[in-house]
């Protein structure tokens, strides 16, 4: 009868397989659902990441947003079929403190905007001088319009704007017209 022994080769796969083993399962999550501590520390949650979903579900905490988005990886679409399924944010325990970008406040306050992120209509479109040629477009209201669509590209395009421009200028004296009507109904 021939004795068995272990050889070197056999040996080397014994260990790396008891390696990998023990490496599973000291890797898996706890029954709580959570990972182990420590195993996403280093992620930094992006700000923009908690400002599109705080503008999804306002009644959302923005820390449990950022503990959330922190546990699984920045994930958004998981925070966002959590909160949709109805099972909600889990509050973030005490210990967590989430980093806050400090260059955003700061450059908020040094440079203030340079022009109003919505300017008007009449000045977007450049139509201030055909404002003072109010009674010259009510008159143009009243011909019938040409054609209703062209064949050719420019025309098109020439009427599209002239219509846009027509409605801006429209809209702006049904306005001044409230705003007149509301002022002599109040000082009356």
């Amino acid at each position: 009868m021939a004795e068995q022994t272990l050889n070197v080769p056999q040996l080397v796969v014994f260990l790396i397989l008891s390696a990998l083993a023990i490496r599973w399962y000291l890797s898996k999550p706890s029954a709580g659902g959570t990972r182990p501590a420590g195993q996403n520390r280093g992620y930094r949650v992006n700000p923009a990441q908690v400002d599109q979903i705080a503008q999804m579900f306002p009644q959302l905490d923005r820390r449990a947003i950022m503990w959330d988005l922190q546990r699984n990886g920045g994930n958004v679409t998981a925070t966002t079929e959590r909160v949709l399924s109805g099972r909600g944010l889990e509050t973030p325990p005490q210990s967590f403190q989430p980093t806050i970008p400090r260059s955003a406040p700061a450059s908020r306050t040094a440079t203030p905007p340079a022009k109003p992120p919505h300017p008007d209509l009449i000045t977007r479109y450049n139509l201030k001088s055909k404002l003072t040629d109010a009674p010259k477009a009510s008159s143009q209201e009243s011909q019938p319009p040409k054609k209703a669509w062209s064949q050719d590209r420019n025309e098109r395009q020439a009427n599209l704007q002239r219509r846009r421009e027509e409605m801006i200028l429209a809209a702006r004296r049904k306005m001044e017209e409230k705003e007149k009507a509301k002022a002599s109904g109040v000082s009356s």
